[in-house]
């Protein structure tokens, strides 16, 4: 690979807290290291229809405690055919853009792998999802943020639950992962979690109902992923009503909360590595690897595991939650 001399830089999918000072540390590094920087606006469909400026240090000036991303965010459907691939590939030639960074979660980066197959294009990728569920990285941008707006909400929820005898289900984000779910049952003291990576394995609502869920308490709160493996809580809630009638069950869906709101130190300390990472793995000549974190020291995690290896769930918290829980 040649040198260098201007990188574009995008967000795709879903937002996530973090993603700004993401942005801002692989703007600044680059500009450290002599490099261009052109920010692409809404993901991969600004690529392809040249939603394009030149950004200087003073465009990420005041952004690191700001949620979303000032780059904005869009799914795109053209992007995944060739042809527009193709098109994408013409603006970065015009754009004179030499390599990529793209912050994004598991689509996003599925996106990155293929278009850099396909041209033979230099891609860093950046883990920027609350569901922490990239392989190869202990933790993605937005998940402690994520974690915490969980805490808070099933706190005030549990005011509320501790005043009437009910089953609360509360869903959470997750759609193919239960790490928001499980953790954040942990952080909040909750009687389980149900999540879809050992939903196959045993029939967790049934094993809550048959264990007592109640025993000596006078409300009991679960965490539900909304992956379609579990049904989600509404699903779980109407099991209830049909197959243990004794109980009364409410259900609460933070939703999209889980995504907004100001990045934790954890979160803005990581984006702020990981983008920095991501120049010098350029400089270093690399490509087509996501920048993650294990063991608190930085690694290069190939696309091909990144995004196609399932990152697995701590059996132990499992069974910390289940002792936690009487």
């Amino acid at each position: 690979m040649g040198t260098v001399k201007c990188i574009g830089i995008l967000t795709s999918g879903g937002d996530a807290p973090g993603m700004n000072a993401a942005i801002r540390a692989v703007t600044r590094s680059a500009i450290y290291n002599g490099i261009e920087v052109k920010g692409i606006y809404h993901g991969y469909r600004g690529l392809i229809s040249g939603e394009i400026k030149p950004f200087k240090t003073e465009n990420v000036s005041n952004i690191i405690q700001q949620g979303g991303t000032i780059l904005k965010t869009a799914r795109c459907k053209e992007f995944q055919t060739p042809e527009g691939r193709q098109l994408a590939y013409e603006t970065l030639r015009n754009e004179g853009i030499d390599a990529l960074v793209v912050i994004g979660g598991d689509g996003s980066l599925t996106g990155a792998r293929i278009f850099a197959q396909e041209f033979d294009y230099p891609i860093i990728g950046l883990p920027g999802t609350i569901d922490n569920d990239l392989y190869g990285t202990d933790l993605t941008i937005g998940y402690d943020t994520a974690l915490n707006t969980i805490m808070e909400a099933v706190d005030k929820i549990r005011d509320t639950a501790s005043s009437h005898e009910r089953l609360f289900f509360i869903e959470v984000m997750g759609r193919d992962a239960g790490f928001l779910a499980l953790n954040g049952a942990i952080a909040t003291g909750c009687e389980a979690a149900i999540i879809p990576e050992i939903y196959t394995e045993i029939d967790q609502l049934k094993e809550l109902v048959e264990n007592g869920f109640r025993k000596s308490k006078n409300s009991s709160i679960v965490l539900v992923a909304e992956s379609p493996t579990t049904g989600g809580a509404m699903q779980l809630a109407e099991r209830v009503k049909n197959e243990y009638p004794q109980y009364d069950v409410r259900v609460t869906i933070l939703g999209h909360i889980q995504r907004g709101g100001s990045p934790s130190a954890q979160d803005r300390i990581l984006a702020s590595r990981l983008g920095a990472a991501a120049i010098d793995a350029l400089l270093e000549g690399q490509r087509n690897v996501m920048v993650g974190i294990r063991n608190d020291e930085i690694v290069y995690v190939p696309f091909s595991k990144a995004v196609k290896q399932d990152k697995p769930i701590n059996r132990e918290l499992l069974d910390t939650l289940r002792r936690l829980s009487i």
